[in-house]
């Protein structure tokens, strides 16, 4: 989309900001580290000086060129990282991943190199590619420069309009100064493959424009790399298709065109803002004083090292790609391996409406770089005062890295629940005992600012062996202009605009060692029986039985998103037991609510097969990094990476090096309190990993943090003996009043 005078996307690349710590480059998780702003340097004047690559600037000249359009890390090898990680071994080659779009040639094409090694690149490869063809030149990702050029086209093809949309909307493209009229843009970019035409939704650029629609909606063509070729080939106005701009601009001067006349914008406290406005219940304290507050009375209990972190028996590497966002690698609790990789894949969004953008527009946000995506967070907001903030670096459609400021934030978070607790009752007023573990959590959290969707990242790390994996959505709801015809595609929101339904699917990686890289992978569930009672003769009892279903092959292991899940996904090393017996697992848990997008095989479908299954389980291969790419969203038809592939050589999963693919999401039916932003209550999916007899009793045992209490004379209970193994009470930040505690309940 283009905004006057607002750059487009640029992404990150994580580096310790000035508050975090320094950074360790010889610590072993920095194999996996994102590349510093000087390897970003030295691999971009690298591959600038090759004269056969022809490279251009990316920043001006024409779609005509060749450039460099993404530089980032390409990991090392599975076996290669953990030949060094746990053999000594050799220190992986490090490597970028570099992408070229090379326009300036008869057969254009997207042609991606591994350049190294690092830090002084002397060479690179091709990488592979799909059945050996470079990636389609109208494929590509949106750049900055064609945003300019796309801009500049429509304020010229739309200028016979200006006295339509100066009537209607009190603002225009022309001589607009502070009444602007802008566009947002919609994807796939065309009905099949080949094409690249684009739906654009105008707007009028006011705070919060996403809700701003101007009832006009244009298709443009624009494949061909000369813009003077570029074309209008449709509108939609207020309900209604037009052949051509001209053909609207007659209608409209003829008074033959039902004007939609939008309200002037309040100069304050506009619906789309943030501003406050209205009262709170009565009855509340007064909402102008601050809430509760993080803090961390006897300072921090995680370290942070590089991009190493580590927390109550938890480590784990981490970077931000700008492709798809956070990636974990080689997380351990109290020192084994628990998964290799945990990362984000892909996000989707699908919608419906009466508009053509609407029905068109089926969002996939690894092709708009939402791991680059991630601006700054705001202490206090986005994440508490005490958090540790990471700045992060990028190389994505530019001459050089771009550091953006806390785009990672790390912190400890009370979870405002126990852990566990117990009160143990003498059922006559007293108690034998009681106790109790406060609950934390270590939160690495990042955002993605998609267009006008905010998603926040977050992986938790719990001191019971537990990792939860979640993504909130927020932002501003993807809008139309409200028809009486869109009721059935969504609600009403305000006066001239339609909150359009839609799907958000999230896909996850997780590539589990559940002690060790040899898994295997069953389901379990309940069913009931009906037996004889043997201690009462002729009676029957019906109870619930474990029912487990081993799954053998790929194909049995994907489980179709169309039907429940198994409520126990399990995945255990079939060699290794706890001192119970069992074998040592990992339980996958799904928190989410997701249905299908599309039906199975239909055009666009194509491009995101993973959204088919809650989970696909496939044994784990070097060529298959990534279940989706920078290009489906613009090519879904035809993707480079088509997930269903991984399966469909339904490989054995019996004791092998396996991956659990995870799809999460929610249907939203957009509604009035979505105005202005979507709140995260309630909009929230992922997964937990939760140690399943993986160890041979709760792990969190270990923790210092209890109380306990138990009465010196019951059952009076009056006087009592307190134990806790950290300082009576927490500090200044919290009731600086030491831990107190009575446990009686008696008539008054």
């Amino acid at each position: 989309m283009w905004q006057p005078g607002l750059p487009w996307a640029l992404a990150l690349l994580v580096t310790a900001a000035a508050s975090g710590p320094s950074a360790e480059p010889a610590d072993p998780a920095s194999i996996f580290a994102d590349l510093s702003p000087a390897e970003l340097r030295a691999v971009r004047a690298f591959l600038m000086e090759r004269p056969e690559l022809g490279l251009s600037p990316s920043r001006g000249g024409t779609l005509a060129k060749n450039s460099l359009f993404l530089v980032e890390l390409l990991p090392p090898p599975k076996r290669s990282a953990l030949r060094f990680l746990e053999h000594g071994g050799a220190r992986p080659r490090r490597e970028a991943r570099a992408v070229l779009f090379f326009g300036a040639q008869a057969e254009p094409n997207v042609t991606e190199l591994a350049v190294g090694p690092l830090p002084r690149p002397s060479s690179y490869r091709a990488l592979p590619s799909r059945g050996g063809r470079a990636v389609p030149f109208w494929a590509r990702p949106m750049t900055r420069l064609e945003y300019e050029l796309l801009h500049r086209a429509l304020v010229a093809a739309l200028a016979p309009l200006e006295p339509l949309l100066r009537e209607a909307t009190g603002f225009g493209f022309q001589n607009c100064s502070e009444r602007c009229l802008t566009f947002s843009d919609v994807a796939p970019r065309g009905l099949g493959p080949g094409e690249r035409r684009t739906w654009l939704v105008i707007q009028r650029f006011v705070e919060g424009f996403f809700l701003h629609p101007a009832g006009l909606e244009v298709l443009l063509d624009h494949r061909d790399r000369d813009p003077r070729r570029w074309a209008v080939l449709r509108l939609w106005y207020n309900g209604r298709y037009f052949g051509s701009v001209r053909e609207l601009a007659e209608s409209h001067a003829r008074g033959a065109l039902p004007l939609a006349r939008l309200p002037e914008p309040p100069a304050r406290q506009l619906f789309s803002s943030y501003e406050p406005r209205g009262r709170l219940p009565g009855g509340t304290p007064a909402d102008d004083a601050h809430g509760a507050k993080v803090c961390e009375p006897q300072g921090r209990r995680y370290r942070l090292r590089g991009n190493r972190l580590e927390y109550g028996g938890w480590s784990l590497a981490f970077r931000l790609r700008s492709s798809a966002g956070l990636q974990l690698f080689d997380v351990r609790f109290d020192g084994e391996r628990v998964a290799y990789e945990l990362s984000v894949q892909e996000a989707i969004a699908f919608y419906g409406g009466h508009s053509p953008a609407a029905m068109q527009t089926k969002y996939m946000d690894a092709g708009w770089a939402m791991g680059a995506s991630s601006y700054e967070l705001a202490r206090g907001v986005d994440c508490p005062e005490t958090a540790t903030f990471l700045d992060a670096h990028h190389l994505l459609d530019a001459d050089g890295p771009v550091r953006f400021r806390r785009a990672l934030c790390v912190f400890e978070l009370p979870t405002g629940v126990p852990l566990r607790r117990h009160f143990d009752s003498d059922f006559q007023g007293g108690f034998h005992f009681y106790a109790g573990l406060e609950g934390r959590a270590l939160v690495l959290r990042t955002t993605s600012t998609v267009y006008n969707y905010d998603y926040i990242w977050d992986f938790l790390l719990y001191p019971n062996g537990v990792l939860e994996s979640k993504v909130h959505a927020t932002g501003y709801i993807h809008a139309t202009f409200y028809t009486p015809q869109g009721r059935r595609y969504g609600s009403r929101v305000h006066s001239h605009l339609l909150g359009n339904i839609h799907t958000h699917l999230v896909h996850y990686k997780v590539d589990l060692d559940v002690a060790g890289s040899g898994n295997s992978f069953e389901t379990m569930d309940i069913r009931f029986e009906n037996i004889s009672s043997p201690w009462s003769a002729g009676a029957r009892v019906v109870q619930p039985w474990l029912h487990r279903e081993p799954r053998r092959r790929e194909r049995e292991a994907a489980l179709p998103l169309h039907r429940p899940a198994p409520r126990y996904l399990l995945f255990s090393n079939p060699r290794r037991r706890n001192r119970w017996g069992h074998r040592r697992t990992f339980r996958l848990q799904l928190s989410s609510h997701a249905g299908p997008v599309l039906p199975r095989g239909w055009q666009e479908e194509r491009g995101v097969t993973w959204a088919r299954y809650h989970l696909a389980v496939t044994r784990r291969h070097e060529n298959e990094p990534s279940s989706s790419s920078i290009y489906t969203q613009n090519n879904p038809w035809d993707p480079p990476v088509t997930f269903e592939s991984f399966i469909r050589d339904n490989e054995t999963i019996e004791d092998q090096d396996l991956v659990a693919w995870v799809t999460v999401g929610f249907l939203h039916v957009p509604h009035a309190e979505d105005i202005p932003n979507t709140a995260t209550p309630g909009n929230a999916v992922g997964f937990f990993l939760r140690p399943f007899n993986f160890f041979s009793e709760d792990p969190s045992v270990a923790s210092r943090a209890p109380v306990i209490v138990r009465p010196l004379d019951p059952p009076a209970c009056s006087r009592l003996h307190i134990q806790r193994w950290t300082p009576a009470s927490p500090g200044p930040c919290v009731d600086p009043e030491p831990f107190t505690y009575n446990g009686t309940y008696r008539e008054v």
